[in-house]
């Protein structure tokens, strides 16, 4: 399935957030977002994921979703949200359990979340058990446990130390090499979009326009650490958010 926006605007009161953003998310991509503190970034995933309803402008869905999907949009968060009282196996379990299924195919679905994000050992153990890494583990394999059409990330790896980030993002692209999946993943780490996106959507500081689309050919699985490549388009990026990420900062610390 196909994420189209077309000439989104947005504002909260007399805030004007979001203006006139032009984007489509092509099926088994993964579109990174990036732009400067408040530019709007959070809430134009809110309104691709109808938390919000813009207040100009379309969002459309085209195409087909997955064989199996169970719910089209479907959000990772920062925080990880993990209901504290329940067992691995058990968050993952929550949002199928409002579905019409069995519970041998529901209890197959978990197992093979868990198992494609590294937690089969780990069904049973709680969130207070886990690393934030881990934590992190069991918010996407609730996302993938209903078989989204589109991924909807908001800074899923900010709370992490540098090591586990890298981790996860090895995981993220071992997940997409397996089986594609559309993601659209707010970021203010430029490593990370240059690591995991095949578009770059960079936003203006507020009212966030769409400044550039970059395009980055180079396969997921062709890219590393210490890529010369990634790193010229990270200092590229920086380059081109690097002014109006300086007049954003001062619009915040002077509001």
């Amino acid at each position: 399935m196909e994420l189209r926006l077309e000439h989104v605007s947005h504002r909260y009161g007399a805030t004007e957030v979001l203006r006139d953003v032009s984007l489509t998310v092509p099926e088994g991509r993964i579109l990174c977002v990036v732009g400067p503190s408040g530019c709007g970034k959070s809430t134009l995933l809110r309104l691709m994921g109808g938390l919000e309803r813009p207040d100009a402008g379309a969002i459309l869905q085209t195409g087909d979703p997955p064989e199996g999907c169970l719910n089209p949009l479907t959000f990772v968060f920062q925080d990880f949200a993990l209901l504290p009282w329940r067992s691995v196996a058990g968050n993952v379990s929550l949002v199928l359990e409002d579905r019409p299924l069995g519970r041998r195919a529901r209890q197959a679905i978990i197992a093979d979340v868990l198992e494609r994000t590294r937690l089969g050992d780990f069904a049973r153990a709680w969130p207070r058990q886990l690393s934030g890494g881990m934590k992190q583990r069991v918010a996407i394999a609730r996302a993938l446990a209903v078989r989204p059409a589109v991924m909807l990330l908001d800074e899923p790896l900010s709370a992490l130390d540098a090591q586990t980030r890298e981790l996860l993002m090895e995981d993220l692209v071992a997940l997409w090499s397996r089986e594609p999946f559309t993601a659209v993943y707010v970021t203010h780490n430029l490593a990370e979009a240059v690591r995991l996106g095949h578009a770059i959507a960079v936003m203006s500081r507020r009212p966030g326009r769409l400044r550039e689309m970059i395009e980055i050919d180079r396969p997921l699985e062709a890219r590393e650490v210490g890529d010369v490549e990634l790193e010229a388009r990270q200092r590229e990026l920086w380059l081109l958010m690097r002014e109006e990420a300086r007049a954003a900062d001062a619009e915040l610390v002077d509001g």
